[in-house]
């Protein structure tokens, strides 16, 4: 089954039980890591690397796939200050999903600040039409409410159309402090697909994005962790504030990858509510104890 003929099935009252393993079918080969660690290098040879000992962006994308790259584009920021996904990341993405089989790659977000500077600003709308994507904003009249079976707190939530009827995701955060949530990762970046008021999931965070996200968890999470934003996050603006990291993380899991991101702040798992809850909840597809990282410096 295609994941967008599975997303669909979400708005009926016949929901399947396990969305996880539909959402991340894979092949697993001795080879193959769980989750990578790549530092001291440019976007596009950190990207290159992390995929490569993944077992290659083709593992996760099939020849017709219509695939969605989620960046964070949230902010009306230039790259330097670290609010938002960088560009040259997802350009080099993009190519590589074509490379890989994709007929259509789809790039948005919904933004914080006006959405056309933040496209144009970010740079990533330059980049990624470059490299052939579809790139639109996102749009509130064209989400659908999906059933949160698991919920503890929200039983609904609008989720934008075009991301449930994709064949396969690419979550693209980047690593950055959030005055509410500690940090923006994976899990925090997903907001940037869900309609409605989403200052409501604010209060009783951990478990509210959790409750949504269990039902929208990607194909493929990549973070993008080249430059940090350590402080005064997730707007920026202060380039005190940016640490030049140098560092890509990926992982088909989304919980492995932001539980390893946590340590560009120098946290653990139980110091982040939202990370915290998704391990309790058995969102983790790899035990941390005995998860397959490959770590690899290019400096």
């Amino acid at each position: 089954m295609k994941r967008r003929d599975f997303c669909k099935q979400l708005t009926t009252a016949a929901l399947l039980p396990a969305v996880y393993p539909v959402f991340n079918t894979i092949n697993t080969q001795q080879d193959q890591a769980d989750a990578v660690w790549v530092e001291g290098g440019e976007p596009k040879a950190l990207l290159t690397t992390a995929l490569d000992h993944l077992g290659g962006l083709s593992r996760f994308i099939s020849k017709g796939d219509v695939v969605v790259i989620k960046p964070n584009i949230g902010w009306d920021r230039a790259p330097e200050y670290a609010a938002n996904t960088n560009p040259e990341l997802v350009e080099a993405l993009i190519e590589a999903a074509f490379a890989s089989g994709a007929k259509t790659v789809k790039v948005f977000d919904r933004t914080c600040n006006t959405a056309q500077r933040c496209y144009r600003n970010s740079q990533i709308e330059e980049k990624a039409k470059t490299a052939g994507a579809h790139v639109f904003h996102f749009r509130e009249n064209d989400c659908r409410t999906i059933a949160l079976k698991e919920g503890k707190l929200l039983k609904e939530w609008p989720v934008f159309r075009e991301y449930l009827e994709a064949d396969k995701v690419i979550n693209v955060p980047i690593a950055k402090h959030h005055n509410i949530s500690k940090v923006t990762l994976g899990f925090k970046n997903l907001m940037g697909v869900l309609g409605d008021d989403r200052g409501i999931i604010h209060e009783d965070f951990a478990d509210k994005i959790i409750d949504i996200d269990s039902q929208l968890l990607p194909t493929l999470t990549i973070i993008d962790a080249y430059r940090i934003l350590i402080d005064h996050g997730p707007r920026g603006g202060n380039l005190e504030d940016v640490k030049l990291t140098k560092t890509l993380i990926a992982s088909p899991c989304i919980a492995t990858a932001d539980w390893l991101a946590l340590r560009l702040f120098g946290y653990q798992l139980e110091d982040v509510g939202h990370v915290h809850e998704a391990f309790a909840r058995g969102l983790n597809k790899y035990d941390p104890d005995t998860v397959n990282l490959k770590r690899i410096s290019l400096s």
